[in-house]
């Protein structure tokens, strides 16, 4: 069963810590922080995060806490599809098991045995499909399966700044670099081409961050057929526009479709306090698509995001999060139980959840709860 105050829990500590490295352009700072935090918040005992080298053919170690903090030895370099840490960041998919010893794919048992390891989990770290490198952690103690929905969070979210990083090291260019930036839409035209971009609007400096989730965009719409984008600086947010058309590929599931390409996009939205909307067209092969940012949080404060629900579903699926049961709700809020399993119900599809799991999860982190 689901301890979903212990969810709630865990999903606010990778909040934090990815508020934490907001802004940070340093790789290797960013990925200590990483390690560090799942030793710390997580009751880990080692943590390791390696990068992908530009060839592709191996993995980097830059960071690591714990039992050990050197990043040279046997691990240092991890071929690709070498071990599980060369296979997870190969095949793309997180693993997490709590036999770690018994593993056929262990180097050193003796190690494991010794420092009494039993939990491992290891999770890609993907950007735009692009494999950037692998976070793992151990555990002297069994993991819970939802460890890897919270490890999910983290990655997906501490890529970004990761990626932004790395891109930016790459270029060579640091916090007090005087060479100065391309304009946003400069960049936003570049990745676009031939697709004419339009700008509404006086520009003026964004955050890298920012920058970065319209980068990300633009590289997802030159993808599909889009035949029309407005990038425009309101007020108080930068908005970007588009008009895009289902491939064949889609199939009938258009929404469902919608909703896994542009999933890693909402997550960036959601990190940085912004929306991002999708409108299926009544021809159901045209999409309707708006990525709408804060053009200057304040620094040390968050743009709060406009809620999905209610404030009576707010209060119901605050306190399904602490653990209470449908009966324990229907007493502290004086209402039955069949009208909360109608609020619970009726936010599942407005949360994008199957069942309550997953809304409780996706309440906590699109910052609702």
């Amino acid at each position: 069963m689901l301890d979903s105050a212990r969810l709630l829990f865990d999903l606010q500590h990778v909040s934090q810590i990815v508020q934490s490295i907001s802004g940070c352009l340093e790789p290797r700072k960013i990925a200590h922080h990483l390690t560090d935090a799942l030793i710390t918040q997580f009751d880990c005992v080692f943590a390791r995060l390696w990068i992908v080298e530009p060839d592709q053919s191996a993995l980097r170690l830059i960071a690591s806490s714990g039992l050990h903090t050197h990043t040279d030895g046997s691990f240092s370099r991890v071929p690709m599809g070498a071990y599980k840490v060369g296979k997870i960041a190969q095949n793309r998919i997180p693993f997490l098991s709590n036999q770690l010893a018994a593993e056929a794919w262990v180097k050193d048992r003796d190690w494991a045995i010794a420092n009494q390891i039993q939990g491992f989990a290891g999770y890609p770290l993907v950007a735009n499909d692009r494999v950037i490198g692998v976070l793992a952690a151990f555990s002297t103690r069994p993991m819970a399966p939802e460890f890897l929905e919270v490890l999910q969070v983290l990655c997906m979210t501490a890529t970004i700044a990761l990626d932004a990083a790395l891109q930016m090291s790459q270029l060579q260019i640091t916090p007090t670099s005087t060479a100065p930036l391309l304009p946003l839409s400069d960049q936003l035209a570049a990745v676009l081409r031939p697709i004419r971009l339009m700008l509404v609007g006086t520009e003026h400096p964004t955050a890298i961050t920012v920058t970065y989730a319209f980068l990300q965009a633009a590289e997802q719409l030159k993808q599909f057929d889009c035949n029309y984008c407005r990038l425009s600086y309101e007020p108080t947010v930068i908005g970007l526009d588009a008009v895009l058309a289902l491939p064949p590929t889609a199939g009938t599931g258009g929404k469902t479709w919608l909703r896994s390409q542009f999933a890693s996009l909402r997550t960036i939205a959601t990190w940085l306090r912004g929306t991002l909307d999708l409108q299926l067209m009544s021809d159901r092969r045209t999409v309707q698509l708006r990525l709408a940012l804060p053009a200057l949080p304040p620094q040390g404060d968050r743009v709060k995001a406009p809620s999905l629900l209610s404030d009576r579903e707010v209060e119901v699926m605050t306190l399904l999060a602490q653990g209470l049961r449908d009966r324990d709700i229907a007493q502290k809020l004086y209402i039955s139980e069949s009208t909360v399993k109608f609020h619970i119900n009726n936010s599942l599809p407005k949360l994008q959840a199957k069942n309550r799991y997953q809304g409780v999860y996706q309440a906590a982190i699109q910052g609702v709860i």
